[in-house]
């Protein structure tokens, strides 16, 4: 009973992560490993527990999705499925224990873009433009990353459209939030298709996550940026210390 009520206020948090900045991973991950499962297998079963909630802010936020830079949002979204597909087939090829060792940079990676985002998309801003081709090739290396990892994608995608087409996070929740639920989506079909979910864990995950999506969308339009910013950088500098320490600790 113990795990089940993990896992589900793990899927509640990393829920309304994802609605407000992304990194809902940072919440369930931890809590599928506590569980039990191995770090591959949890990243994969994390995924899938998270796409539910992931719709569920994609649709509250729906009307305000608009184009980024002049490409549609069909357009972004194909891409990222096809290259999420992509990603996740590499997940399913990485052993056990490299993954391990990859996870604590993938989070310090995530917790990076977090910190620097806005800082180097005003400096890049300041000299030079971007047209939409380089947007277009990002895109699809985020639909990679989503679909291998998903750990700070969310934050990785506001601060990439940031500088590529220059865009204030507040603005990126509906387009942010859609693209983590593509690239889900498309991740989704893989782990279940090469049984890599395990389902006692993601089902009362996946519960959690719903009501925590649809409570994050309602949070984003009331909290401030920095409320939002502060809380983020809280959570995943902690969470990334625990992995680093859990694999080079000895």
């Amino acid at each position: 009973m113990s795990g089940l009520l993990l896992a589900v206020a793990a899927g509640i948090v990393g829920g309304v992560m994802n609605a407000l900045a992304g990194g809902g991973t940072f919440a369930t991950l931890p809590a599928l490993i506590a569980l039990g499962l191995p770090a591959n297998i949890a990243n994969a079963t994390s995924n899938v527990a998270l796409l539910p909630g992931a719709g569920t802010s994609a649709w509250a936020y729906r009307d305000e999705l608009g184009p980024v830079a002049g490409l549609s949002v069909r357009l972004l979204g194909a891409i990222t499925f096809a290259f999420g597909l992509v990603g996740s087939m590499l997940l399913v090829l990485t052993p056990t224990r490299t993954f391990d060792l990859l996870i604590p940079w993938l989070l310090l990676f995530a917790f990076a873009v977090m910190v620097f985002g806005k800082r180097a998309a005003d400096w890049l801003h300041a000299r030079v433009t971007i047209g939409r081709p380089t947007l277009l090739v990002t895109q699809a290396f985020l639909g990679i990353y989503g679909g291998y990892f998903g750990g700070g994608v969310g934050l990785i995608t506001t601060a990439v459209y940031g500088l590529l087409a220059n865009i204030r996070p507040r603005e990126l929740f509906a387009i942010r939030t859609l693209m983590l639920a593509m690239a889900n989506l498309a991740a989704a079909f893989v782990f279940i298709g090469f049984a890599m979910v395990w389902w006692w864990a993601c089902l009362p995950m996946l519960a959690g996550s719903i009501l925590g999506g649809w409570l994050g969308a309602l949070l984003g339009k009331r909290l401030s940026p920095a409320m939002v910013r502060a809380w983020t950088l809280l959570v995943t500098g902690a969470i990334t210390i625990v992995f680093f320490v859990r694999a080079y600790g000895g």
